[in-house]
């Protein structure tokens, strides 16, 4: 069943006269099923089995078995969306507060990842609390359901310079809150850049555009984020219990396109750090704590000051 190209599916559905979203899952769909049957019977972990002569696999060979992307090389972030595979699965537990006078939000979330082959699967429940001078909105927001697959992948013959960029779609279903109404579409591409043993970078693009009635439907923004972070190892730094320490710096905007928040560039930054335990009982936890603060004048309206935090767990 592998055998079957894009190229016959996408005769097949023009023949038909078959409508462009039927196409687009289908062909998206036999991809998926190319991409994991390549890495079936592959461990993608990095290995020092792998060389530069073998360690390439999927369609065209665009992808290398060796790239930290699939092992623990990219921390996650605070406020910029994690973009790496999880191949051993895990859930996250997440809190953001930011304060401006009298204006409060708080959101709390919980997640889970898995990866099966290269591709990625999460799941995302938030509840958001909203505190204004004329009341307190709060409520469940949107189910989030996201997917990411890397596209292309270079590591350098000696793993010094290792890239991996690839595309995902983000999509959020309103369960008819005070907080969430509209049904939430967001593609987007990423791009992680490891260089030695130490520096990261996580960069994400993306269009998201709200659909259904109410004050917010059919709003557009172009959102982007960057983490960058520095790797502290244990050998470097011995803490009892801690395999890895890893200063963060992000930046998280939306760029408004349309109606009345076109053009308006909402800039949060984020300074702090996660810490990655030695495995407890085959668990391995890892603790994130940084502070927020804004970037832009159109951020400093909403936001003067924040705390966030992470915890994850891989099982």
């Amino acid at each position: 069943m592998f055998n079957v190209h894009p190229l016959n599916i996408l005769r097949h559905l023009k023949s038909r006269k078959c409508s462009a979203v039927t196409f687009a899952v289908t062909f998206i769909a036999v991809v998926c099923v190319r991409f994991i049957a390549y890495a079936d019977d592959d461990d993608l972990t990095t290995t020092n089995l792998w060389t530069p002569q073998n360690s390439r696999f999927g369609p065209f060979d665009s992808l290398d078995r060796r790239s930290g992307y699939y092992g623990d090389s990219f921390p996650e972030g605070l406020l910029v969306e994690d973009t790496t595979a999880e191949q051993e699965g895990e859930l996250e537990l997440d809190y953001l507060h930011t304060a401006a006078n009298a204006k409060r939000d708080d959101i709390i979330s919980a997640e889970v990842q898995k990866s099966l082959g290269v591709f990625t699967f999460e799941l995302e429940v938030p509840y958001q609390r909203s505190v204004r001078s004329h009341g307190t909105t709060e409520g469940v927001g949107n189910i989030e359901l996201d997917g990411r697959v890397p596209l292309y992948q270079f590591v350098s013959a000696n793993g010094t310079f290792d890239n991996t960029v690839g595309v995902g779609v983000e999509v959020g279903i309103p369960v008819n809150s005070a907080v969430s109404l509209n049904t939430e579409l967001e593609p987007i591409v990423f791009d992680d850049f490891e260089f030695g043993d130490h520096f990261t970078v996580q960069a994400v693009l993306g269009y998201d555009k709200l659909f259904g009635g109410g004050d917010d439907g059919g709003e557009e923004d172009f959102e982007y984020g960057l983490n960058f972070a520095w790797a502290i190892l244990h050998t470097e730094l011995p803490v009892p219990g801690v395999d890895r320490i890893s200063p963060m710096f992000e930046v998280d905007s939306e760029l408004g396109l349309n109606g009345d928040e076109s053009g308006q560039n909402n800039v949060l930054g984020s300074a702090g750090f996660r810490v990655d335990f030695n495995p407890v009982c085959g668990l391995e936890p890892s603790l994130a704590l940084g502070y927020v603060f804004p970037m832009s004048t159109v951020a400093r309206k909403d936001v003067h000051w924040g705390i966030a935090t992470s915890f994850t767990v891989e099982f």
